[in-house]
């Protein structure tokens, strides 16, 4: 069977039979309304966007509650379209994998259009425009990561891509938010019209983020004259532009090959991963959890589609802050990033394998309910306690999520900030809680400190994940070897007392010395990470 329009007409009963849950729509009404009166279109065509936003638009079509789908665009790896998107007439396969043991299957035909953002592909690009210049459009959502946003380097320098773009201006930029003002500008150019821009990336007020990407491009080009001056004024009139904040979970793993092989015992054909130039990782089919949650700001100056009929909340900032840092901050992100860490360190491939040590498991549950929920504001839409139960009981020891440690270390130096930094900020801040009465945090510092030697606890060497400060936080434990303590752990100070990457100045706060102490025992040579957890978390 193939996984193409055709394909999906020709072998409708035998999908069906074989468990599949398929588009029921009137697909060729959807595509046209879709193509004229365009509503929502999307950056970023990756793994989350096709196994959660697109799912959640086929069941609204599916229902009626929609009559246009998704238009995808694409402008780092323009292969995900080229190689992935369009050869299937953008259906993929999503493989939803439950933790009682079933996998639910569902080909989704939501995307109706992907598009390739290039500014030099005139064909391409003029459809883009033609779409943002149409009234209809209401919001353009983006899962482009967090590093996406980008203006600045970590030294605080403009990107080169970004400076030469400022210089260029909107007619033919190159950088992927240099391209996306240009639509914005163009909208600007076709009337003023509203529209929401909608950052849906795992990243704490990610809406503050792209605004302020945006803000800086019109300034730039309003700056040098090459953009009309009213330009800067509209980003910034909240009844034409709107950045709204968002909180987005599920969990999304690369696609396995173990699902792959699956769907191939139900006779799909052509299911073969691509590995693009650019390195992405993309395959016809994507393999996600059951659990999922999206929570917006309800702020959209041109409208928006109903998407709380398929399980999208929308509510205040206010509320999406409380969400977030509920999330990101305490019960989940925090407690992802130790395992990643502990797992790469103790030689695990799966993070759900994890769960099954139990001091693993116990080290999690005190980060979450002892050390994280006492700070955590209740939302009010989402019980703290009730989420990181699921979370530890359910999501992830689901053992049919193909999730690696090695995966989530991605870019921890990103993150520890936000997922740990603002738990001691509040301890800190806190009349009845100390910062010292914290042990587990400094102990995933210390873990990460251990994790940058790249040897694992029996002394074989590994390859940590990309990051982008690995480079220069690897440069700090480069003289520690893995035999007895090192006795000198001075130099570890200059890292600690980053406050770009621990969220607080750890020297100042005095976790500093635990850290390093931790770093000391982890260190000592082979087991000493088994040894340091049996003798902390127990």
């Amino acid at each position: 069977m193939k996984l193409n329009l055709a394909g999906l007409k020709a072998d409708h009963a035998a999908l069906e039979a074989a468990g599949y849950e398929l588009p029921s729509f009137d697909y060729q009404t959807v595509k046209k309304n879709t193509y004229e009166h365009p509503v929502w279109i999307h950056f970023g065509a990756g793994n989350l966007f096709r196994a959660f936003q697109s799912n959640v638009v086929q069941k609204l079509l599916n229902s009626g509650s929609l009559d246009t789908g998704l238009i995808a665009a694409e402008g780092y790896d323009y292969e995900i379209i080229e190689k992935s998107n369009r050869p299937h007439d953008n259906l993929s396969v999503l493989a939803t994998l439950k933790a009682d043991n079933t996998v639910e299957k569902t080909i989704v035909g939501s995307v109706m259009e992907s598009l390739i953002l290039d500014s030099g592909n005139e064909k391409e690009y003029s459809r883009l425009k033609e779409i943002f210049a149409n009234p209809s459009l209401q919001m353009a959502s983006f899962t482009i990561t967090e590093k996406g946003y980008a203006i600045h380097d970590p030294k605080g320098a403009v990107l080169p891509g970004i400076a030469a773009d400022f210089e260029k201006g909107p007619e033919k930029p190159d950088s992927y938010l240099g391209k996306v003002v240009s639509l914005l500008y163009h909208r600007y150019q076709s009337g003023k019209l509203p529209i929401a821009m909608v950052s849906m990336d795992n990243c704490s007020h990610n809406g503050d983020k792209l605004q302020a990407a945006v803000f800086a491009f019109a300034d730039a080009w309003c700056g040098r004259k090459l953009a009309d001056e009213g330009f800067a004024d509209y980003v910034r009139n909240p009844s034409r532009v709107s950045f709204p904040w968002t909180m987005i979970d599920k969990i999304t793993p690369r696609p396995d090959a173990k699902v792959e092989a699956m769907l191939a015992a139900d006779g799909i054909e052509d299911l073969d991963a691509v590995v693009t130039s650019k390195n992405t990782y993309i395959a016809p089919f994507v393999n996600a959890e059951e659990c999922e949650y999206l929570v917006i700001e309800d702020s959209f100056p041109g409208g928006r589609p109903p998407l709380e009929k398929g399980g999208i909340i929308f509510t205040d900032r206010e509320t999406v802050d409380k969400v977030e840092k509920m999330k990101v901050c305490t019960c989940l992100n925090p407690l992802h990033t130790t395992l990643a860490i502990y797992g790469c360190l103790l030689g695990y491939t799966l993070i759900s394998e994890e769960m099954k040590n139990p001091l693993l498991k116990k080290l999690v549950e005190t980060i979450g309910y002892k050390e994280g929920l006492p700070v955590v504001v209740n939302p009010g839409i989402l019980d703290p306690e009730a989420f990181i139960s699921q979370v530890v009981n359910v999501r992830i020891p689901n053992p049919f999520m193909p999730d690696t440690p090695q995966r989530i270390a991605t870019d921890t130096s990103q993150k520890l900030a936000i997922r740990f930094g603002e738990t001691i900020k509040a301890y800190d801040r806190s009349p009845s809680l100390n910062v010292s009465d914290l042990k587990m945090i400094p102990l995933v510092f210390a873990g990460w400190l251990r994790y940058l030697m790249a040897v694992d606890d029996n002394g074989n060497a590994f390859t940590p994940s990309p990051d982008p400060l690995l480079e220069a936080a690897c440069a700090y434990v480069a003289d520690y070897e893995l035999n007895d303590a090192p006795k000198d752990l001075n130099k570890l100070d200059r890292l600690l007392s980053n406050e770009k990457v621990f969220g607080v100045n750890l020297v100042e706060i005095g976790l500093a010395d635990t850290v390093k102490n931790y770093f000391r025992e982890l260190s000592c040579g082979t087991g000493a990470v088994q040894a340091a957890l049996e003798k902390y978390v127990k």
